[in-house]
């Protein structure tokens, strides 16, 4: 295939950026979006250019750091991460917009890299359990209800890659809050923390500048992992309950 990718180059957060465009022949169908910007890198470096920066790190799936907007879309127009998404999906002759995830609270590092440490802040303030629950054998020892077990795994699964935040149109890290919050509380071993997790997990969202959720449902629907919508009225009940229980 022969493509022409339009794609954001900025040096720095602080300097202005554009779009560039570039063309590339004879790329395979099988190949990976990022094989792509790969083969794109070599042929610049190989002109005396400069590469382009993007994120990418287990290229498996599972790490969430192929942060890319391709088309408009967060992760392109699969419902994958973009290190699964292949090139046959586009066709030979197509134009190919690559941005980086558009919000305030990610700062563009370089090109299409952000800076998404907000996302371990969040994490840091509530993400964790205090109780000590030994080795995997013992922690599997208390029982779980089957229906606790699913939702926890349900919204374990999410690998912090921020398709969320890049797909709302507030920018909003709720979804994402979410699942990290729904996760431990229904789960015994985090319910120590349950009242605590939520109210600091979400006062560190909001102080990290995400937007407010108004429920568009399009975080759910670029989520590669599958988070539900529902995930955030959870939450949203784990505050108002821990909330209440402050005030008396």
């Amino acid at each position: 295939m022969k493509l022409t990718l339009r794609v954001w180059r900025q040096q720095n957060a602080e300097t202005p950026g554009a779009m560039a465009t570039y063309e590339v022949d004879n790329i395979s169908a099988d190949m990976s979006f990022l094989e792509m910007l790969d083969t794109l890198n070599e042929e610049l470096i190989l002109a005396g250019d400069e590469p382009v920066a993007f994120d990418h790190d287990c290229r498996e799936g599972i790490c969430g750091a192929c942060s890319l907007v391709i088309n408009g879309d967060a992760h392109g127009p699969e419902r994958t991460t973009t290190c699964q998404l292949h090139m046959r999906s586009f066709s030979d002759g197509d134009t190919i917009d690559i941005e980086p995830w558009r919000a305030s609270a990610f700062p563009v590092v370089k090109d299409l890299v952000v800076d998404r440490s907000s996302f371990d802040r969040i994490i840091q303030s509530g993400g964790y359990i205090s109780a000590a629950t030994g080795t995997a054998p013992d922690a599997h020892a208390t029982p779980v209800p089957k229906p606790d077990a699913d939702f926890a795994f349900e919204h374990a699964e999410c690998i912090g890659c921020g398709a969320c935040v890049a797909a709302c149109p507030n920018g909003s890290a709720m979804l994402f809050t979410s699942a990290k919050v729904n996760h431990l509380n229904v789960l015994p071993q985090g319910a120590p923390e349950r009242e605590t997790r939520v109210l600091d997990m979400v006062a560190q969202m909001d102080e990290e500048g995400f937007g407010g959720c108004t429920l568009t449902g399009e975080c759910a629907t670029a989520c590669p992992k599958g988070i539900p919508l529902p995930s955030i009225a959870a939450m949203n009940k784990e505050w108002l309950r821990a909330t209440r229980k402050v005030r008396r």
